[in-house]
């Protein structure tokens, strides 16, 4: 119901855009004041700045599906940019309109306004094209925590944490088969993935089989564990929203066949005792099990028959209630979901909405990491964040 109310905004706002882009093209030459260039130019922009609405809408065939749903990702992080640099640079000029010291023929001359424009145009191509690639790199980022516990025959754990690998219209084979090479270089114990694996649509996905292959791939000492994220179900998005449904929703039947396929363990509120050595639990999604109106076991219920003098590790998409968690008695707490914002400015403000939005964070005597993840959710882009594969070098002082 949100989507429908905010569509007339959306669509004052992108009726704004296109007003400021003609008048600046016109600015520049009159070329662009040619009737048959603006029919051209305006129909373009209609169809991509509505490719949001028409891929929710046109399901099939799948190639138009998939040739939109591509289009709407691009254009979402553009449109981002293009709205903050305008509406910037509007601001700015109303302000300087009300200083007396500012020469306002000059202000108000076609020839700032095609500079400042110009200006404009710049950035945001230059944004959009350094999101679209950086979005591509795979990073590595390490971290070295201490625990004061025994851990049977292993003196020390190297966990790989990966996370919001977004399957689907722009994550795919090139990025797995990266993220796999990463994973296997680090030679790790265990590797943990903190949800999110799927981007709500299964048919979304390109040569699943592939895939699969490279995620088997994977080599570790004890496996490849997995939990859920609130993307992890079949479920219709439009602009990030969805919609009600008196139907359980949960994840797609496509969804644990293909993990089985890759070769990973899903644990879903589940405790495994892996060598003897250490516990890993995997937690249901918070925002999941609150739509389908099932039960999450607390921290505590998930930890009471440990033995504690044991190492215990929670895999939980969303890095919420960290002070349940450490209360329980957990060691390490393994998130993702945050993307860090993913695009400027949401990695200045992120942090308002979590006690850890990303990185490390000391709770008590339990260490919560939270990563970027491995894809993107919505525009294709990462700007300010980063794409990364986690190291955490676990030591043990008994």
């Amino acid at each position: 119901m949100i989507a429908l109310f905010l569509s007339p905004i959306y669509l004052l706002v992108n009726f704004y855009i296109l007003r400021w882009i003609l008048k600046w093209m016109g600015s520049c030459t009159h070329y662009f004041k040619k009737k048959w260039f603006r029919v051209v130019f305006i129909a373009a922009y209609i169809f991509v700045s509505t490719s949001l609405l028409t891929a929710f809408l046109i399901t099939k065939p799948v190639v138009i599906h998939r040739f939109l749903k591509t289009v709407s990702n691009f254009y979402l992080g553009t449109f981002l940019y293009i709205l903050l640099t305008i509406a910037i640079v509007d601001l700015i000029r109303i302000i300087l309109r009300h200083l007396k010291f500012i020469d306002q023929e000059k202000l108000r001359s076609r020839r700032t306004f095609v500079l400042t424009g110009t200006v404009c145009a710049v950035v945001i191509i230059s944004l959009s094209v350094y999101g679209t690639l950086h979005a591509r790199h795979l990073y590595h980022t390490s971290y070295q925590v201490t625990v004061d516990k025994s851990c049977g025959t292993d003196q020390s754990l190297k966990i790989a944490l990966v996370a919001d690998m977004h399957l689907g219209y722009s994550i795919g084979s090139w990025h797995m088969k990266q993220m796999a090479d990463k994973i296997n270089a680090m030679e790790p114990d265990i590797v943990c993935i903190a949800g999110d694996i799927f981007d709500n649509e299964f048919e979304a996905i390109k040569n699943p089989d592939e895939i699969a292959r490279t995620l088997r791939s994977i080599k570790s000492k004890y496996g490849v564990y997995a939990c859920w994220g609130n993307h992890d179900i079949e479920e219709p998005i439009l602009a990030g929203f969805t919609f009600g449904s008196q139907k359980k929703i949960g994840a797609d039947t496509q969804m644990v066949d293909f993990l089985k396929d890759s070769g990973i363990t899903l644990l879903t509120d589940q405790t495994v005792l892996i060598n003897n050595n250490f516990y890993l639990t995997g937690r249901k999604d918070y925002s999941v099990t609150k739509k389908d109106k099932e039960t999450r076991k607390t921290p505590a219920q998930l930890t009471e028959s440990l033995d504690k003098s044991k190492p215990i590790i929670f895999i939980d998409h969303q890095p919420k209630a960290l002070q349940e968690a450490a209360d329980a008695g957990v060691d390490l707490n393994l998130c993702g979901h945050t993307h860090d914002g993913q695009m400027f400015p949401g990695n200045l403000t992120i942090g308002l909405l979590w006690e850890n939005a990303y990185g490390y964070l000391k709770k008590d005597n339990m260490h919560n990491i939270v990563t970027s993840g491995v894809g993107v959710w919505g525009p294709n882009m990462r700007v300010g964040t980063k794409s990364e594969v986690v190291e955490i070098d676990v030591a043990f002082t008994k």
